[in-house]
C-alpha cells in the first residue's frame, strides 16, 4: 500500500505528494489523517508528513515510512485541502491549526507532552500490613506513621508523604525497596479551570423577543437542519442567556457545542456563566494566555470526548469535535476572527462549512453586526432575529456629544472636557464606577522635533514610534523594536523634542493628577502581558471597589459590570480617520459597544463621547444608537464605490529586501493576471504600489489591490499565478493574498 503525503514545511514547493511505501506492520494503522516521520531529501533526514491519500501502487521506486506519529481525521484533511486553496497557502499550514498545541513544532513536540506524577500506593494488603505490624517485623515508628498516611492519601506524591509525615525520602525509599509501597506514573491534567468556585445559577425566563429567537434556532437543532442565523439585539439585550439555552437543548441530545469568542478578555466572563449553569466538569477552553501544556490538556480532553462545551477564541473552531451539535459566535462582528497570519483565515467561512456539513445551525449574535452579515440577513441569505430591548428592561445609556474645539476656545486643554469631568467627579461621590475608553496605548504617538519636523522612527518599519512612560522607552507596535528616549534631535542636533498624541498610559496619569483619591486600573496590551492579567484585572474592577477602568477596544465587547453608570470616550475620532473603507463601520460599532457598557441593571447610564467632529454622520448615528440608520447610509455608499458586500478586496502582497526584485516580480505578476482576467470586465485590478506602511521588520512590502467577487474561477487563476511565481525563482521575495484582509496597510 502507497501513501500520498504532504511534508510539514512551508516552502510553496513542498506543497504537493510524495510517494512513501507503508510498512507491512503499519498497513492496519496508517490512514488519510495520519501524521508520520519520512525520510526526506538527498541526505533522507526524517521529516514530518501528513497522510492525505492511499494508492495501491506508485509510479515510482518509493521509501518506507519510518514510523506512525499520530492520527486525524479524513474530514479534518478535506478541511485543510479546502482551506489551502480557498487561502492560498500549503496544506500543511493548515493541518498544523487541527493538530494538539504543542506539536505544531516538531522539536517541541518532544517537549508537550501528558504531564504526570510519581504516586505512592500501598503495595501489600492493608491487613498484611498491620500484620508486620503487630509481629514486630515493622518496628520503626517513621515506617508506620509513613505506611498509614498513604493507606488515607493513596496516590500521594514522595515530597506530599515528605511534608505531612516529616519523614526524609530515604526511608519512603526503604518500604519502596522491601515491598511495601510502590511508585505508579500518574497522569495529571493541568485544569484551567481548577481554582473556579461559580455559583449555581438556572435558567432565566425569557422575554417574548427571546422566546422567539430561541425558539427558531431550536427548531433547526431538533430537525437536524444546517441554517445560518443572526441574532442581532441591542447591548443588554440578553443574548448570552438564549446561547446559554440553546446549549442546554444540544447536551440532552448528547451533541456538542462550540462557543467562539473574539477576545481573550471576554472568556473569563463568559467562561463564569457556562460554568454556574453547567458545572465546570463538561467545559473545556482554549485560548492563546492557556499556558502551552494546558490547551494541550484540554485539546485532549475534547479528543476523548471529556467535554462538551468548547469556548474559546478564533482557532477553537478546529478544535477535535465529534457529534457537534451547535456552533455560537458572539460579537461576530470582531475584526480578530479573520487571522492575519498564514493560513489567513476566516473563523465565521470555516463555521459555516463545518456546520453545514454535519447539518447543524451557526448563530453569529451581535449588537452592531458586520456590515456583510446584515446585508445577507435582509436579503435572507441568512435568518433575521431581533432583539430590540434589554433583557431587564433598562433603558439604553444617555449618549453625549462633547465638541472638544470648543473645548479648546474656552481655555480647556486637558485630555478631559468639563462635562467629563464633572461627571466622572459625580460618579466617584455616588460610589458608581467609570470606564474611560481610548483606543491608543502608550503616552505619546509619536515624537517630533520642532525645529525641523524630524520624527523618530522605528529602524526595522517606516512608521513612528510610541513613547511609553511607565518603562521610559520608545516602542514599535509593529515589529517590537525598542529604543531610548531621543532627546537630542539625531538630524539637526535641536533639544527642541516634542511629545504629540496622546495614548492610555496619559490619560491614566491625567486621570491620577486630576482625581488623586479614585482607584484606577488600566487595561491594554501593556498591562495584559502575564497570564491570566485580563481575569485579574476584570476581577479587581468588578469586586475590589476600582473607581475608574481605563482601556483600549479589550473593555469594549460584552462585559456586564452592575456598577458601571458612566463611560467616557476620551478620542471619538482616532478610528474614523484611518486609511480603509470600514473606517466608518469601525467606528460606529466601537462607540455603540462603549456605550452599551453603561447602565445594564437598573441604574440608569451615560456616554460622554469627545470629538472634534460633532456633526459626522457616524458620531451623530452612534449617539443615537440607531445601526439601522447608519447601515441604510454605508451600504449606499459601498454600493456606489463597490466595496464589500459588493464586492471583495483581494490584497496580493509582495515583500522582501530587493527593491528591484520586489519592481519587477510585481510588475511580473500584475501583467500576468491582466492577461488571464482581461476578458472580465466585473474585476479590476490596481497596478502595484508601495503599501501604506511601507517597510515592517526591514521588510519592503508592495501590493496589488483586485476589487472582484471571489468565485472559483477567480480562485483557482489566484492559485495558478502564486504557484508561478514561486516557480520562477524569485529567491528574496515572498507573496501572499489575501481576502477582505483587516489592515489595509
Amino acid at each position: 500500500m502507497i501513501a500520498e503525503v504532504i511534508i510539514n514545511r512551508g516552502a510553496k514547493k513542498l506543497n504537493r505528494t510524495f510517494d512513501y511505501n507503508i510498512p507491512e506492520h503499519l498497513e492496519d494503522l496508517i490512514i488519510v489523517g495520519s501524521k508520520v516521520l519520512v525520510p526526506f531529501g538527498k541526505g533522507g533526514n526524517p521529516e514530518e508528513a501528513f497522510v492525505v491519500g492511499l494508492k495501491e501502487k506508485s509510479n515510482y521506486e518509493v521509501k518506507d515510512i519510518i514510523r506512525l506519529e499520530e492520527n486525524l481525521s479524513d474530514k479534518q484533511i478535506e478541511l485543510a485541502k479546502w482551506m489551502s486553496k480557498r487561502y492560498f497557502c500549503n496544506v500543511s499550514d493548515c493541518i498544523r491549526l487541527m493538530q494538539a498545541p504543542g506539536t505544531k513544532n516538531k522539536d517541541k513536540s518532544k517537549r508537550i507532552q501528558d504531564k504526570t506524577i510519581n504516586a505512592v500506593y500501598l503495595k501489600k494488603d492493608i491487613e498484611e500490613i498491620e500484620f508486620d505490624i503487630e509481629t514486630k517485623k515493622i518496628k520503626s515508628e517513621k515506617h508506620i506513621k509513613i505506611l498509614r498516611f498513604v493507606k488515607d492519601n493513596e496516590g500521594a506524591t514522595i515530597p506530599e508523604i515528605e511534608l505531612f509525615t516529616d519523614c526524609s525520602r530515604a526511608i519512603v525509599n526503604t518500604l519502596i525497596k522491601n515491598g511495601y509501597l510502590e511508585v505508579v506514573e500518574k497522569k495529571v491534567d493541568r485544569d484551567p479551570l481548577a481554582n473556579k468556585k461559580i455559583p449555581k445559577s438556572s435558567r432565566l425566563k425569557l422575554t417574548d423577543e427571546q422566546e422567539n429567537a430561541y425558539s427558531k434556532i431550536k427548531e433547526s437543532i431538533d430537525n437536524n437542519r444546517y441554517e445560518q442565523f443572526l441574532l442581532f439585539g441591542v447591548t443588554g439585550s440578553g443574548k448570552t442567556e438564549i446561547y446559554l439555552q440553546l446549549i442546554e437543548d444540544v447536551l440532552t441530545k448528547n451533541k456538542k457545542a462550540i462557543m467562539l469568542v473574539p477576545e481573550i478578555s471576554l472568556t473569563p466572563q463568559m467562561i463564569e456563566r457556562f460554568i454556574s449553569r453547567f458545572g465546570k466538569e463538561t467545559i473545556a477552553v482554549l485560548h492563546s494566555k492557556l499556558s502551552i501544556g494546558e490547551r494541550y490538556d484540554e485539546w485532549n480532553k475534547i479528543k476523548e470526548n471529556k467535554a462538551n462545551i468548547i469556548i474559546g477564541a478564533r482557532s477553537a473552531i478546529f478544535a477535535p469535535v465529534s457529534n457537534l451539535g451547535i456552533i455560537i459566535i458572539d460579537e461576530e462582528h470582531d475584526s480578530s476572527y479573520k487571522s492575519e497570519s498564514t493560513p489567513k483565515y476566516d473563523s465565521k467561512e470555516i463555521a459555516k462549512k463545518i456546520a453545514k456539513e454535519v447539518n447543524i445551525p451557526l448563530v453569529l449574535g451581535s449588537a452592531t453586526p458586520d456590515l456583510k452579515t446584515y446585508y445577507k440577513a435582509i436579503n435572507n441569505e441568512i435568518t433575521l432575529l431581533e432583539l430590540t430591548k434589554r433583557a431587564n428592561n433598562s433603558n439604553l445609556p444617555k449618549v453625549e456629544i462633547i465638541d472638544m474645539k470648543m473645548e479648546l476656545i474656552n481655555g480647556n486643554r486637558s485630555m478631559l472636557s468639563m462635562e467629563l469631568y464633572n461627571s466622572i467627579e459625580e460618579n466617584l461621590k455616588n460610589k458608581y464606577q467609570t470606564i474611560l475608553f481610548l483606543n491608543r496605548r502608550g503616552f505619546s504617538t509619536f515624537i517630533m522635533c520642532r525645529d525641523c519636523g524630524y520624527i523618530v522612527k522605528c529602524k526595522n518599519c517606516n512608521i513612528s514610534m510610541t513613547y511609553h512612560s511607565y518603562e521610559n522607552k520608545l516602542k514599535c507596535h509593529y515589529c517590537g523594536n525598542e529604543q531610548n528616549v531621543v532627546t537630542t534631535c539625531p538630524n539637526c542636533g535641536s533639544k527642541k523634542i516634542r511629545y504629540f498624541g496622546t495614548g492610555t498610559q496619559k490619560l491614566e496619569q491625567e486621570i491620577l493628577k486630576q482625581f488623586p483619591n479614585a482607584k484606577t486600573i488600566r487595561m491594554d496590551v501593556d498591562t495584559v502581558t502575564k497570564k491570566n492579567s485580563h481575569e485579574e484585572i476584570l476581577n479587581k474592577f468588578k469586586n475590589e471597589g476600582i473607581d475608574i477602568l481605563i482601556g483600549t477596544q479589550m473593555v469594549v465587547k460584552g462585559h456586564h459590570f452592575p456598577k458601571v453608570t458612566l463611560v467616557g470616550v476620551v478620542a471619538a475620532d482616532s478610528s474614523l480617520n484611518i486609511d480603509d473603507y470600514r473606517a466608518n463601520e469601525r467606528t460606529f460599532q466601537i462607540l455603540t459597544q462603549v456605550a452599551g457598557r453603561a447602565g445594564r441593571e437598573n441604574l440608569p447610564g451615560k456616554v460622554v463621547v469627545q470629538t472634534y467632529n460633532p456633526d459626522n454622520f457616524i458620531i451623530q448615528t452612534a449617539q443615537k444608537q440607531n445601526y439601522k440608520m447608519f447601515y441604510d447610509t454605508e451600504i449606499t455608499l459601498r454600493k456606489q464605490l463597490k466595496y464589500p458586500p459588493f464586492c471583495d478586496i483581494i490584497v496580493i502582497g509582495v515583500s522582501g529586501k530587493d527593491l528591484n526584485e520586489i519592481n519587477s516580480s510585481s510588475q511580473f505578476m500584475y501583467q500576468e493576471l491582466v492577461n488571464k482576467l482581461k476578458q472580465n470586465e466585473e474585476i479590476k485590478i490596481f497596478k502595484p504600489m508601495p503599501c501604506p506602511i511601507d517597510k515592517i521588520q526591514n521588510r519592503i512590502r508592495w501590493r496589488i489591490i483586485i476589487k472582484a467577487k471571489m468565485t472559483d474561477e477567480l480562485n483557482e487563476i489566484l492559485n495558478l499565478v502564486l504557484k508561478d511565481m514561486y516557480e520562477k525563482e524569485y529567491k528574496n521575495t515572498k507573496f501572499s493574498i489575501d481576502i477582505n484582509p483587516n489592515n489595509m496597510t
